[in-house]
C-alpha cells in the first residue's frame, strides 16, 4: 500500500477522522467503529510514556497542519480499502496541544469481519500516520529542557516513533 496526495480523497461516512485539543475517549472510538458486520475490531492507543531511552519524560506536546493530516488520514483509509474489502470503518484520531504521561495521544480502531484484516489494517493505518502526517511531537523532560522529535527519524532510523 503506498499513500500519495495525487488527488483530493474525501471521507468515507461510516468512517471518523478528528484532531483535537480535547482528550481522546477509548469507548467513543470503539463505538466509531463498531458495526453490525464486524467480527472484530482492533484498536491501537498511542499513550504518552514517562521517558524515552531512558531519560525521564514529563510531558509531549503535539501540533499538526491539520488540513494536510486528514488528507493523510482519508488516504490511509482509501488505501486499506484498496487491498481488503471487507473493511466496514477506519477511525484515526489525534491529540494536539500538551499531553501529560499516561494521556492517550492517538487513537486507530479498524472493524473488520475478521481479524487477520483488522490487525494488519490497523497497524497499516498507525504506521502510515507516524510516517506521512504533518504531525511533530516536542518531547519535554524532567530536567527542564525539550526536544523536537525529528519527523524523518521514524523512517530513516528504522524506529516505530
Amino acid at each position: 500500500m503506498t499513500t500519495t496526495l495525487a488527488s483530493a480523497v474525501k471521507p468515507r461516512d461510516e468512517d471518523s477522522f478528528a484532531i483535537s485539543f480535547a482528550p481522546l475517549s477509548l469507548e467513543e472510538i470503539y463505538a466509531k467503529s463498531d458495526d453490525p458486520a464486524n467480527g472484530a475490531v482492533v484498536m491501537m492507543s498511542g499513550v504518552v510514556r514517562n521517558q524515552t531511552d531512558g531519560k525521564p519524560v514529563i510531558a509531549l506536546e503535539y501540533q499538526a497542519y491539520e488540513p494536510m493530516a486528514l488528507q493523510i488520514f482519508y488516504q490511509i483509509a482509501a488505501d486499506i480499502r484498496l487491498s481488503m474489502s471487507d473493511v466496514n470503518r477506519v477511525v484515526i484520531h489525534h491529540r494536539t496541544g500538551r499531553l501529560q504521561v499516561g494521556e492517550i495521544s492517538v487513537l486507530v480502531a479498524v472493524g473488520c469481519p475478521h481479524r487477520s484484516e483488522a490487525f494488519e489494517a490497523c497497524q497499516y493505518a498507525i504506521d502510515t500516520l507516524k510516517h506521512n502526517a504533518p504531525i511533530w511531537k516536542k518531547e519535554h523532560w524532567e530536567d527542564g529542557s525539550s526536544s523536537w522529535v525529528s519527523i524523518g527519524a521514524c523512517e530513516t532510523l528504522g524506529e516505530n516513533c
